[in-house]
C-alpha cells in the first residue's frame, strides 16, 4: 500500500488527501492550524464571514469533483430582486449598466488575448481606454491587485469572462465554505485518513512521498528554496454587520479603480442574526499603500451604496490579506511558468500559486490532483479523479 503524507489541511491539502485514500494510498494529513480549512475557513460566531470575499465557479472541474462525491451541499440562491442590485462605480456614481465600450471586450467574438501583452495596452485597442480600464477593474474581483491592467491579457480576459458570465458562474455555499470543508474532511476520515491538527511540520518526512499543500511562503521556508515566489496581491478586507435598511445594494463593483463589496445575507441568511446584514469587501493595495488607504475607499463605495451605513453598524473587522489570494500572472508569463509542483526526490506541490491552470481555488485542486498522480507512480497520465469527474 501506497502511504502520503499531506502538509497541510485547506482545500489543497483535502482534495489530495481524498484523492489518494480514494486510490487506496495510507494518507496522513498535518495541520497546523486547530482547525482545517486554511483560507476557506469560515469563522465562529454570530458572523459566519469568510476570509474575504469567496465564491465557488462551476465552470472548473473542481465543481465536478465535488458535486459527484456530494461535498458542496446546499447552495444560497440568489433572489431575482436582488441580483437587479448590482451596482457599478464609474465616473464616480453608481450606475446599473457598465459603459458600453466595456461591453466589447465580454463579446463571445472577442478576440483571443494574447501572453505577452498587458492587458490595458491590448485592451485600449480593441474598446479604447475608458472601457479597457472599467473591464481591468472589474475582472479585480477575481484577481485581488492593485493594477489589473499591468497583467497579461490572456491572463486577465479569462478571468473577465468568467466574473462577467451569465448565467453567473459564482455560487455559495450555504453557512459559508467551512460547510465544503467540513464535508471533505468527513469523506476523508472515512476513507481512512488520519488528520493532526496543532501539528506544524518543520522538517521534511523522507519515508513517504510529501505533497506541501501550504502557502507558498510556507513551502519556501520549508523547502529552504529561494526560487519558490510568484507575484500575488495585497487586498484590504473589511467584514462590516448593519441593521438591516430596505434598498441596500446587493454588491458594488468599482469600475474607477479596483474595488468590491458585496451584501452575501443577500443569498444567505443564515451568516448574520436575524434583522442584521453582513457585507464582505476587497480594496486591493499598491505596494505604497496603507491598510487605511484601502478602507477609505471601501467607506467611500459603502457611502454611495448603503445610506446611513455608519449608524447602523452592528460589528466590524478590517484585515490586509498579502500574498494570500492566488497567482497572478504578468505580461510573457502563463500558469505554467509558475513554481513546478514536482519538487524532486518525492516532494510534490499543491496551491493556489503553483504550476497548474484555473481560476482561484481551481488552482490549488488541479495541483493537488497532479501532485497525487506524480505522488502514486502516475508520471505522464491523466490525474486520477479527472477520470472519474
Amino acid at each position: 500500500m501506497h502511504r502520503i503524507t499531506v502538509i497541510g489541511g485547506g482545500f489543497a491539502g483535502l482534495t489530495a488527501a481524498v484523492t489518494a485514500a480514494e486510490a487506496g494510498a495510507k494518507v496522513t494529513v498535518y495541520e497546523a492550524h486547530h482547525t482545517l480549512g486554511g483560507r476557506a475557513r469560515t469563522a465562529e460566531g454570530p458572523y459566519r464571514t469568510n476570509e474575504g470575499p469567496h465564491a465557488l465557479y462551476n465552470g472548473g472541474p473542481h465543481w465536478a469533483w465535488l458535486k459527484q462525491r456530494d461535498l458542496i451541499g446546499p447552495l444560497a440562491t440568489i433572489p431575482p430582486l436582488e441580483a437587479a442590485r448590482l451596482r457599478l462605480r464609474h465616473r464616480g456614481a453608481l450606475r446599473r449598466t457598465p459603459p458600453f465600450a466595456m461591453l466589447k471586450l465580454l463579446r463571445r467574438s472577442a478576440r483571443q488575448a494574447p501572453v505577452d501583452v498587458d492587458f490595458l495596452t491590448w485592451a485600449t485597442e480593441q474598446a479604447g481606454e475608458e472601457g479597457a480600464r472599467a473591464a481591468a477593474h472589474y475582472a479585480a474581483v477575481a484577481l485581488f491587485h492593485h493594477d489589473p491592467g499591468a497583467l497579461s491579457a490572456a491572463f486577465v480576459q479569462e478571468r473577465l469572462r468568467r466574473a462577467a458570465k451569465l448565467p453567473p458562474e459564482a455560487h455559495y455555499p450555504r453557512g459559508g465554505w467551512a460547510n465544503v470543508i467540513d464535508r471533505m474532511a468527513a469523506r476523508a476520515w472515512n476513507l481512512g485518513v488520519r488528520m493532526e491538527t496543532l501539528s506544524r511540520v518543520d522538517t521534511l518526512p523522507t519515508d513517504t512521498p510529501v505533497v506541501v499543500a501550504t502557502s507558498l511562503d510556507a513551502a519556501r521556508r520549508l523547502l529552504g528554496n529561494a526560487s519558490l515566489t510568484w507575484p500575488s496581491g495585497r487586498t484590504a478586507l473589511i467584514d462590516l454587520a448593519v441593521r438591516t435598511r430596505r434598498g441596500d445594494a446587493f454588491v458594488v463593483s468599482d469600475l474607477d479603480a479596483p474595488g468590491w463589496l458585496e451584501r452575501f445575507t443577500a443569498q444567505d441568511r443564515t451568516l448574520a442574526p436575524a434583522g442584521e446584514q453582513l457585507i464582505q469587501g476587497q480594496i486591493p493595495l499598491a505596494p505604497h499603500e496603507s491598510r487605511a488607504d484601502g478602507i477609505a475607499r471601501a467607506e467611500q463605495l459603502l457611502d454611495l451604496a448603503f445610506t446611513g451605513w455608519r449608524e447602523r453598524v452592528t460589528w466590524r473587522r478590517e484585515a490586509v490579506a498579502s500574498g494570500r489570494t492566488g497567482a497572478v500572472d504578468l505580461p510573457g508569463t502563463t500558469w505554467r511558468d509558475r513554481p513546478g509542483v514536482d519538487r524532486g526526490d518525492g516532494v510534490y506541490l499543491a496551491g493556489d500559486q503553483v504550476a497548474a491552470p484555473g481560476v482561484l481555488s481551481e488552482v490549488s485542486f488541479n495541483s493537488a490532483l497532479t501532485a497525487v498522480s506524480l505522488a502514486l507512480g502516475q508520471r505522464g497520465r491523466q490525474p486520477l479523479d479527472l477520470k472519474r469527474a
